[in-house]
């Protein structure tokens, strides 16, 4: 397993009134959807598109397993930042710690591990290298 130290990429998000309770506050299950934009977008700042790699590799990235740790509600308009980065890498799968926070607070972390399968198979691949080494060499400012 490769352990990384790498810059973040940050992501903002808007909460809008489809993500909360009748009371305005973030649904639980709208968390994830924060976290797979920012991993989606993460993937796309380094010119890779998940339907380009699905269409030419038959790969996908699917959730393996997440550890997520709810600190503080996220509230109707607040303006949040998902920060992502690669904890680690290993063979076919990628691990990601994830942030949301609001200006300098955390709201809640996740730890997502992702695996490349091969959807003929449904079974794990390699990483593909063009995607590895990225990950592996890109510095977000």
């Amino acid at each position: 397993m490769t352990t990384l130290t790498q810059s973040i990429f940050c992501f903002p998000v808007r909460v809008y009134y489809e993500d909360t309770d009748a009371g305005g506050v973030v649904y639980h299950a709208r968390y994830l959807h924060f976290f797979e934009r920012a991993r989606t977008e993460y993937l796309r700042t380094l010119s890779f598109s998940q339907q380009a790699i699905l269409n030419q590799e038959q790969i996908a990235f699917v959730v393996r397993n997440m550890t997520i740790d709810f600190r503080l509600a996220a509230k109707l308009d607040d303006l949040l930042t998902v920060e992502t980065q690669i904890g680690a890498l290993k063979g076919a799968t990628i691990i990601f710690e994830q942030t949301l926070k609001k200006e300098e607070v955390i709201l809640c972390k996740a730890t997502v591990k992702v695996a490349s399968v091969d959807l003929g198979k449904m079974k794990p691949v390699a990483i593909p290298e063009g995607i590895k080494t990225a990950l592996l060499t890109h510095k977000f400012e």
